[in-house]
C-alpha cells in the first residue's frame, strides 16, 4: 500500500521530518487499515519513506523508516535496543530509578512513550501506529529489559485525534501496588501509576528540581502548580526558610505532604494550599504578600501553535503576578511545556510580563528537559520544555 504526495510536498521528508499532514497527500492507494504500514512516494513515484497510516488524524502518516526496509518485530527490536543503550550511556540510572526509556519520534518510534519506575515499565501508546504494534512493543520491552511488569497509561488527550479510546491498566505482569516510592538524587517520592500526571511523575524536570534545590537556601518559596511536590521537596532539602505549595488538586497536595514526610523534612517549614493558581496569585498580591523564590510550572496551555495566542495570555498573567510578588533580588523559575510556544515566544512573553509588572529582571539561566528526553535534530517538536531562571533586580 502506498501514499502519493503532491508535487513539492516531499521536502519535509527529505529533511528527515517524520510527519506527513493530510494536505500533502495527492492519492491514497486503496484504504490502508488504521496503523498499518504504507510507503510514502513522491509525485513521480519515487520511494521516500515507510510510515504508519492514521486515517483520522491531520497527521496522516508518521515515518518508521526513511530506508526501504521491512517494518517488523526485529526492526523495532533494533530501535528499542538503541534507545536503551542511549540511556545506559547517559548514566541516568546513577541518580535515579525512574527515567524515560523511549521518547517517541526522538528514538525513531513515533507515538511510543516508555518510562521506567524502579522495576515497572509504564507505556503510553499515543498514535494508531504505536497501537497497531503495541503487543509487539510490550513483548520486546520485557525481552530487552528483563523486567516483568508493564502498566499502560494510554489516556492522553491526543489519542482522541487518532480515533483511539483511552486505555489504562496492567498490560503485562502483576503489580501488588500502583503507588510506590522512587528515588531521585537521594530524595524519595511516592508516585501513583494510575492517576499521576503523564506516566506518574514529571521525569523531564529532574535536573531542574536539583537546580531549585541549589538556589533555595534561606528563601521563602512559593511553588505554584506544585503537583506532588517535586520542586517543594527539593527547595526544603536545599534549606528554604519556608515553602508554600499550591495546587488545585487535593489528591496531589496529599501526596506532596507525604513526600515531605517521606524525606524527613520539617513540616513546620511547609504549608499547602488548594486553590486555582490565577486566583491565589491575585489574592496574594491584594494581601501584599511577597516571596524570595517563585516557581511556575503550569500544565500545557497550548498543545499546538494554533492555540499559542490564547496560551500567551495565560502565561503572561501568571508571570506578571509572580513578578509583582517577588522581592527585589528574588528568583523566578518559570516554565512552559506547551509545544505551541517556542523558546523565543516564551522569552517574549516573560519580558512583557516584567514590563507590565514594572520590574527590572535578568535571565540568569535557561532550563530544558532532562537528558533522557533527547531532542531529534530532524524533529524540533521534541524540544517542548522551556524554562527561565530570572532574577528580579
Amino acid at each position: 500500500m502506498s501514499i502519493i504526495l503532491k508535487p513539492g510536498r516531499e521536502k519535509s521528508l527529505l529533511r528527515r521530518h517524520p510527519w506527513i499532514f493530510s494536505g500533502a497527500i495527492q492519492n491514497v492507494d486503496e484504504e490502508p487499515a488504521s496503523g498499518s504500514t504504507v510507503d510514502l512516494l513522491s509525485s513521480d513515484g519515487g520511494f521516500l519513506a515507510r510510515a504508519a497510516y492514521s486515517p483520522h488524524s491531520q497527521i496522516r502518516a508518521r515515518v518508521w523508516a526513511f530506508a526501504d526496509e521491512p517494518i517488523d518485530k526485529e526492526f523495532f527490536r533494533k530501535r528499542i535496543r538503541a534507545a536503551l543503550n542511549t540511556r545506559n550511556s547517559l548514566l541516568v540510572s546513577q541518580d535515579t530509578d525512574a527515567f524515560r526509556l523511549i521518547y517517541a519520534e526522538s528514538d525513531g518510534i513515533p507515538g511510543l512513550i516508555v518510562d521506567r519506575y524502579v522495576d515497572t515499565l509504564v507505556m503510553q501508546s499515543l498514535t494508531t501506529g504505536s497501537e497497531f504494534w503495541k503487543e509487539t512493543f510490550a513483548d520486546l520491552l520485557l525481552e530487552e529489559t528483563g523486567l516483568k511488569n508493564i502498566y499502560e497509561r494510554s489516556d492522553a488527550d491526543v489519542r482522541e485525534l487518532e480515533g483511539l479510546p483511552s486505555i489504562t491498566g496492567i498490560l503485562r505482569g502483576d503489580l501488588s501496588s500502583i503507588v510506590f516510592p522512587i528515588v531521585e538524587h537521594a530524595l524519595r517520592f511516592n508516585i501513583n501509576l494510575e492517576s499521576g500526571h503523564k506516566t506518574g511523575f514529571y521525569l523531564d524536570q529532574r535536573a531542574n528540581r536539583q537546580r531549585v534545590r541549589a538556589l533555595a537556601k534561606d528563601k521563602d518559596v512559593l511553588d505554584c502548580f506544585c503537583y506532588t511536590g517535586g520542586f517543594s521537596v527539593n527547595a526544603l532539602t536545599g534549606g528554604a526558610k519556608s515553602v508554600l505549595s499550591v495546587d488545585s488538586s487535593t489528591d496531589a497536595l496529599k501526596l506532596c505532604t507525604e513526600n515531605v514526610l517521606l524525606n524527613g523534612l520539617p513540616t513546620t517549614r511547609h504549608t499547602t494550599l488548594v486553590a486555582d493558581i490565577f486566583h491565589a496569585l491575585r489574592k496574594f498580591r491584594d494581601e501584599g504578600r511577597s516571596f524570595d523564590m517563585i516557581i511556575l510550572d503550569p500544565p500545557k496551555f497550548a498543545p499546538t501553535a494554533a492555540q499559542a495566542e490564547k496560551a500567551a495570555r495565560g502565561y503572561k498573567d501568571i508571570n506578571l503576578l509572580a513578578f509583582k510578588l517577588l522581592r527585589p533580588g528574588g528568583v523566578l523559575v518559570t516554565f512552559s511545556c506547551s509545544g505551541g510556544v517556542d523558546a523565543a515566544l516564551f522569552q517574549k512573553i516573560i519580558a512583557g510580563a516584567a514590563l507590565d509588572a514594572g520590574v527590572e529582571a535578568q535571565i540568569v539561566e535557561r532550563l530544558s528537559q532532562d537528558v533522557d528526553h533527547p531532542v531529534s535534530l530532524h524533529f524540533p517538536e521534541s524540544m517542548y520544555l522551556k524554562g527561565l531562571v530570572c532574577l528580579r533586580q
